[in-house]
Order: structure tokens, then sequence, then C-alpha cells
């Protein structure tokens, strides 16, 4: 293969899917990779990046070190990935993008989960906000300082695109091409779709695990759930002497293949009943193609509901996120301050400038990180 050509994707992939042939392109020329397309380009450049290594000590639900055993944004991030290549392979879309928009979806995303989210965005309220799916596309765009010819990590529009899952109409004008699917109604590419949906069944599932091996979920109120009774039951006739740890584990992997199952036999469908055979064809839909049936989408938010009530809402979780939430205000005060205080003590010409500075820096923290931080200008002693 000759220098600068692309790899051409999986010669399998349906003509809905995004390759080489119809992907856009990059904020800054390149050229072409030698040995791996540009789809599989961006997912290297992700994994590799400082935000990416930085997941590994953000928090899901549980604060970093409450335990080593439960998931963190990097393990979910792979989790997300693992699921979203299934997804693709079975409906014949690139794989390699899907992977790329998986891995790069949560890069934004504050220490202490969305407690700390929901915290810097009150901070950021006269400033413009802050939004996770915003900041991963500011990291990639922004941030990452690793190359001599660009910002960022000069990403596929086709990559940006999966990352940016929700945008307000304010944000979208600003955002040109990319924010057009919000302000006209279309649909972004099925890959990135599939990361979508890919999140929330990963999500699901993995702190329905984790909830339960913390002891704040209760199994009685998971066996009111339907497709869970089912599974279950289903579980212990084929192993009647199965023990707790095999039984969870075995039932929570069948609900989770139930979901895949679901969605690409639906999407299947929607596909081949709106007749779609192309790339334009997905982005001129009013909804997603990516959909479960009604009876499996009523499963969905049931569980959904039943992880809110009976586990993001629990009391200890509830009095974690309290204690997350009041270190990052005092660390967002401590910043707008004194700016001389964030890294290289930069001079701003705005309270803007400053705040969205001091935000960057806040969200690209560990859980460890901004407790020991946070320790440091309050005078106490960060959890071990």
């Amino acid at each position: 293969m000759r220098d600068g050509a692309e790899m051409t994707p999986v010669a399998s992939c349906a003509a809905y899917a995004v390759t080489g042939h119809n992907r856009g392109g990059r904020m800054h020329p390149e050229s072409g990779p030698r040995w791996r397309d540009e789809f599989q380009r961006d997912r290297d450049r992700i994994i590799h990046c400082s935000a990416f290594r930085r997941l590994e000590y953000k928090t899901q639900v549980f604060v970093n070190h409450e335990g080593d055993m439960f998931r963190t944004r990097l393990t979910h991030s792979l989790e997300v990935a693992q699921i979203g290549r299934s997804i693709a392979r079975a409906l014949g879309l690139n794989e390699d993008l899907t992977e790329a928009i998986a891995l790069a979806h949560d890069l934004g995303h504050t220490p202490f989960g969305h407690a700390g989210q929901s915290a810097l965005n009150a901070c950021m309220q006269e400033f413009g906000g802050f939004e996770h799916n915003l900041q991963s596309l500011r990291v990639v765009e922004l941030l990452e300082s690793r190359y001599p010819d660009f910002p960022g990590l000069n990403l596929l529009f086709d990559t940006r695109e999966g990352i940016l899952k929700h945008c307000s109409v304010i944000n979208a004008r600003r955002l040109g091409e990319l924010g057009r699917r919000f302000l006209e109604g279309g649909q972004p590419s099925l890959e990135a779709q599939i990361a979508n949906v890919a999140d929330e069944i990963a999500y699901n599932h993995h702190d329905m695990d984790d909830g339960l091996r913390a002891g704040l979920l209760d199994l009685e109120r998971l066996r009111a759930h339907a497709l869970h009774a089912e599974m279950e039951r289903e579980v212990l006739r084929k192993w009647p002497r199965l023990d707790a740890k095999r039984l969870r584990h075995t039932v929570i992997r069948g609900m989770l293949n139930h979901f895949v199952s679901d969605i690409i036999a639906s999407t299947l469908a929607a596909i081949e009943e709106l007749g779609i055979a192309s790339l334009e064809d997905v982005r001129r839909q009013r909804r997603p193609l990516l959909r479960f049936t009604p009876e499996v989408q009523a499963a969905h938010l049931e569980l959904k509901r039943i992880l809110r009530h009976e586990l993001y809402e629990h009391p200890k979780v509830m009095e974690m996120a309290a204690r997350s939430q009041a270190i990052v205000r005092d660390l967002f005060e401590i910043y707008m301050n004194d700016g001389a205080q964030l890294p290289e003590g930069p001079v701003f010409d705005s309270p803007e400038a400053q705040a969205r500075a001091v935000s960057d820096y806040i969200a690209g923290m560990t859980d460890r990180f901004a407790m020991a931080e946070h320790a440091r200008y309050r005078g106490h002693s960060a959890p071990d």
C-alpha cells in the first residue's frame, strides 16, 4: 500500500455504514496513515491520550477510593466499546468508528461522576454552564496537547459527531456542521447511535452488578423487575445448585444479552421497513434507527427507574455525592479567587476565560487528585 492511501474498512460494511468513501474530514488536513485506516487512527489517538488514562481513576457510581472492584470510567468505556462493536458487527457497520466513539464518550467527565458534573455545572451557570459531552468534544478538539501541527487530537468529523450525544440549541448554533442535527432534527450515523445505546446498556448492567456487590441494591427489589425474575428462573432451571455469586453474574449477563439481541433485531427490521440504503438515509430520519421493541424498551426504562430509586438515590450514595459536590464547589471557589493556583499561573483577560480554564482543570481531575488538592488547600487529610 502506498503512503497516504487509506485502507478500506471491512468489506462486509453495509451501504448505510460510515466508510472511507463517505466519511467526514478532519479540522486540520493530514496525510493518511499507512498501515491502518482513518477510523483506527482515531481510536488509537484516543487510547494514547492523557484524558483516556485518567478515566482509570474517575468514578462511575462509587467514589474511587471506596473500593478497587467497582467500575471506573475507564472500565465502563471498555465495556461500552465491547457492546458497541458487537452490535456494529451484527448490523454490518463500522466497528472501528463505533469503538472510537465509545472509548471517547466520557473523556470530558468530571471527577465524582454525575454528582461532580452537577456541581461544576452549577458553579459555571453564569459562564455558560458545564456539560460533559461538550467537554469531551473540547478535550479532543482543544485541550489535549500532543501534536505539533494542531491542538487536540484532530479526530474525524464522524468520531466527533458521535461524541456529542446531547447539545442545546445555543451551543449547536456555534458548532457549525457538527451542531446541525440538533437544529434541524436529523440523526447522527448509526455508529454514533450504537455508542449512545451501548452506553446505557452498559451502565444499567454494571451498576446493577456493583450495587448488588456493595450491598446497596436490594436483590428482592430487582426480582420485581419482570425480565430479571424471568432470567433468574431460567438460570436456576438449568443450574439449580448455582451459588449466589455465579447466579448474579449469569442473570445479569443474560439480561444484557437480551437487550443487545433485541436492539439488533429491532434495528434490522426498522432498516428494512424504512428502506435505509445509504448514510444520508440514516441522517434524514426524525428519530433514531437504533431502537428496542416496545416491550423491551419498557423493560429498559423500568430497570433505569429501579436503579435510580434504589441505588443512585440510596442514602449512602447521596451522602458520597454531597461530599463530592462540596469538594468541587470549594475547588472552583479557590481557583476563581486565585487564578495563580492553576498550572502555569495564567493571566486571564476576563472572568469568563478564567472560569472556563478552572472548569477545564477541575473536569480533568481524577477523584483522588481532586480529594488530595481539596485536602491540601483546606488543611486536612485526604482519604486513603
